[in-house]
């Protein structure tokens, strides 16, 4: 499966636009992260808890994505984002989407 932020895939043209996949996860924070990240954010930087957390997170809501072109029997993904949102205090939802497409 091709993934790209551009409009357009090089060297191929766009046949078909099918529509959106998009793939989402609510991730919440873990107490036993919590009392580290409170310990680092006394002294400050980086905080690899949350970093962590964040980027199975992203790396999940992508997988999701490319299940949902799959099943729309995508070959490719264009325009591709990842937004993330608080769903309440210590939570996110991180969502990744796109423009499902068919190529040439």
């Amino acid at each position: 499966m091709i993934v790209t932020m551009a409009d357009t895939v090089p060297g191929r043209e766009i046949s078909e636009v099918i529509g959106i996949a998009r793939g989402n996860v609510v991730r919440t924070r873990f107490f036993g992260r919590d009392i580290m990240a409170g310990l680092r954010n006394l002294v400050g930087g980086e905080v690899p808890e949350y970093t962590k957390l964040m980027a199975e997170a992203r790396e999940q809501a992508l997988d999701r994505m490319l299940a949902d072109a799959q099943r729309l029997q995508a070959d490719a993904i264009v325009t591709m984002r990842v937004t993330t949102s608080m769903i309440m205090g210590g939570s996110a939802e991180l969502l990744a989407y796109g423009t499902a497409v068919k190529l040439l």
